[in-house]
């Protein structure tokens, strides 16, 4: 008994340890008093953190922690600094790391009901919150009437890990409505999907993986922005039924991932309607324009769509990975997937539900609890405030980046993504090469784009820290760099 006390007071203290390390980490960060990313050779990291001596001795301790965390904090990409404009993932807010913390001591994997009771009740209410947001809901969230809530024009949805499982999932349902027999006989080799250039690349995998080809994918045209017109889906439908493919999908973006631009999903559903195919919108950076009144908006006509894809660990402030993928029939949902495993399914011989039977994952985390803290802290009208605020900023950087003389944006943001050109140093390589400086730098962290096969500088606006003055900073040293010798 004595050992395990001692045992337990020392993993104690090292958790203590590890606690106030990141808090210094999360408070220098935020105080920019850190490179928002150092880069370093795997070589060095390696050395630094001593990999392989822990992985062959152990003896990783409240100690001799430092030895290895110091320098895993140190080299890592700091999200919460406020020169953080690079990607499109959520700076965590505390409720979410709590959360994780949470999931970590228990690990209840909880597509089976049994084995996470309490996370599978969360990850109910979730989705029917997020369902009730996309008109796909009526009546209580916490209604757990089995086959789905509160009948049969309800939705339906489940937390799955990123974007990428959930355009899967979405894409075997609409597989699944245009071909019952899949399951069984395979793929029809004759079924295609609409989708527009700019669609995220994880769609194009998930075709691929799901059995019909790269050829299955017609790609709708596209303006110079890279969204998606609506009334030119006619002839890339006739175009494929010429060539002998049915088209039964049709694929936008809310938003695209390069610019944050959304495609006009009511005017494609208008066309998906008349023609009877299944329209899913790729939501999961913009679905969150939904928690507010003021952008809203920009999913006009989401409530005509068959399908959603949204991450909450992108713009709900949710760390990695919590993403839902919604239905707006849930009979759709429960075709998605045909198992049989009595050992961990027990139908309805068993205390509530299992969210197993609806995804591809069979262990699966919390995902639901990690955004159910951040709403429990930060409330619904919490969360539509962050929203407004990111995407009112994003408009503020536009109109501080256009007014420059040496610098130009090609579009007005819609979202919380701006891409811009400094004219001051010659094509796409040059634009590259400015972004290499900068994170050598290590004072910001962006990333690029191309449009119209021309290369941007590209901002996510993820971090509430990040100001006009961030941003002041920022086209002063891209004006530094472009003035330094290359090489």
């Amino acid at each position: 008994m004595s050992d395990t006390n001692d045992k337990n007071a020392t993993n104690e203290t090292l958790a203590q340890h590890v606690l106030r390390a990141l808090e210094t980490y999360q408070d220098e960060s935020e105080r920019g008093n850190t490179p928002a990313l150092h880069q370093q050779e795997p070589e060095f990291l390696n050395r630094e953190m001593g990999l392989v001596k822990w992985i062959r001795d152990g003896g990783l301790n409240a100690s001799n922690y430092a030895q290895f965390l110091t320098p895993y904090l140190e080299h890592s990409q700091h999200m919460h600094h406020p020169g953080f404009i690079g990607h499109q993932v959520a700076v965590p807010h505390e409720g979410a790391a709590i959360a994780d913390m949470i999931h970590g001591v228990i690990n209840n994997p909880m597509a089976v009901y049994e084995m996470g009771p309490t996370a599978s009740v969360i990850e109910r209410v979730v989705v029917n919150w997020m369902l009730e947001k996309c008109g796909w809901y009526t009546g209580a969230i916490d209604d757990f009437t089995p086959n789905a809530a509160n009948g049969a024009k309800n939705g339906a949805g489940v937390l799955t890990h990123g974007g990428s499982l959930a355009n899967l999932t979405a894409l075997l349902a609409a597989r699944a409505h245009a071909a019952p027999d899949a399951w069984q006989n395979g793929t029809p080799d004759n079924l295609a999907i609409i989708a527009p250039a700019a669609t995220h690349y994880s769609l194009a995998r998930a075709v691929s993986i799901a059995g019909f080809g790269q050829s299955a994918i017609r790609y709708a045209p596209v303006n110079a922005l890279e969204v998606l017109q609506p009334e030119k889906l006619e002839q890339t439908f006739l175009q494929a039924q010429n060539d002998g493919q049915k088209v039964f999908m049709v694929s936008t973006n809310a938003c695209t991932t390069a610019t944050g631009l959304y495609d006009p999903i009511d005017e494609v559903a208008e066309f998906c309607e008349s023609r009877g195919l299944w329209l899913h919108v790729d939501g999961a950076h913009g679905a969150s324009a939904l928690l507010s009144g003021k952008e809203r908006h920009l999913m006009k006509g989401i409530s005509r769509a068959d399908s959603l894809t949204w991450d909450a660990h992108k713009m709900m402030r949710t760390s990695a990975l919590s993403a839902a993928i919604l239905f707006k029939d849930q009979k759709a949902m429960a075709g998605t997937f045909h198992q049989d495993a009595s050992y961990i399914f027990y139908g309805e011989d068993q205390i509530g539900f299992d969210a197993g039977l609806y995804a591809v994952e069979c262990t699966k985390s919390a995902l639901g609890a990690k955004l159910f803290w951040v709403l429990a802290m930060e409330g619904e009208k919490g969360m539509g405030d962050f929203i407004e605020k990111q995407y009112g900023d994003t408009r503020a950087f536009y109109e501080l980046i256009n007014a420059q003389d040496d610098f130009t944006c090609p579009y007005k943001p819609e979202a919380n993504i701006l891409c811009f050109k400094y004219e001051g140093v010659d094509g796409n390589a040059a634009q590259s090469a400015l972004r290499e400086k900068i994170l050598a730098r290590g004072n910001f962290y962006i990333t690029t784009a191309m449009i119209g096969g021309v290369r941007y500088l590209r901002l996510s606006v993820m971090n509430p820290l990040t100001t006009v003055e961030t941003v002041k900073e920022l086209l002063a040293e891209i004006r530094l760099c472009a003035s330094e010798p290359s090489g």
